[in-house]
């Protein structure tokens, strides 16, 4: 873990947090509630980030301009980490201080495609944000849209702004759903130079050297995710 970074640098612009980004600022101030409630204003972005930009695992990059938030918000899909990413940027915007914050997690939520590739269910890096609301650090987990956790049947993660929103251990059926495994702590921006060393380490077959193109195919995950849900 870094030295924690403070409220007051959480309002600031970063590499991969690109605040300052006439696109972010746009979208932030469209849902930044108009009495200037930072707790309503975090909940709206939380939940415009959720179900607006679509999870999409297989958009895994290891180009640093592919984790600028102002591109997630252009491709209006993203992974856990690129999410994370963007709704801290539009937080920030809106004057909500906010960082993220990376875990390993064991998830079940997963593909043939995916799990051949990676060769393993633990997903390392798994991001998250961490949104400063009363006082506090609050953390707040965007990444499956409600869509998806409607196909996986799961129940779609909820934000209040007062308390955690982390995965759910269980899905609707009782089944294993997401185990955390290791808290890498929170951040200013990505460490991306860290976060590639772990995918290269953790996944040779997609990173490793001559991996390139092996790794699933962003336009590939609707069809998986389809085949996976009719097993």
């Amino acid at each position: 873990m870094t030295g924690l970074p403070s409220p007051a640098d959480c309002l600031l612009p970063g590499r991969f947090i690109d605040s300052s980004h006439p696109a972010i600022i746009a979208k932030a101030r469209s849902l930044a509630d108009p009495a200037g409630d930072q707790l309503k204003t975090a909940v709206a972005l939380y939940y415009l980030v959720r179900d607006s930009i679509r999870y999409n695992p297989y958009r895994v990059d290891t180009v640093p301009a592919a984790y600028l938030a102002s591109a997630t918000l252009a491709a209006a899909e993203g992974w856990c980490v690129t999410k994370a990413l963007l709704l801290a940027a539009l937080c920030r915007a809106a004057g909500v201080p906010a960082r993220v914050g990376y875990a390993d997690v064991r998830n079940h939520l997963s593909t043939e495609r995916l799990r051949q590739a990676m060769q393993t269910d633990v997903f390392y890096f798994h991001g998250y944000t961490s949104i400063y609301l009363g006082g506090r650090w609050v953390k707040a987990t965007p990444a499956f849209n409600i869509e998806l956790c409607q196909k996986f049947g799961l129940a779609p993660l909820e934000f209040n702004g007062l308390e955690d929103s982390l995965y759910h251990p269980f899905d609707l059926a009782g089944n294993r759903h997401m185990e955390y495994l290791n808290e890498r702590g929170d951040y200013f921006d990505l460490p991306f130079e860290d976060l590639m060393a772990v995918m290269r380490s953790r996944y040779p077959g997609m990173f490793g050297a001559g991996a390139a193109g092996t790794g699933p195919v962003a336009s590939n995950w609707d069809a998986d995710v389809h085949a996976e849900v009719s097993r």
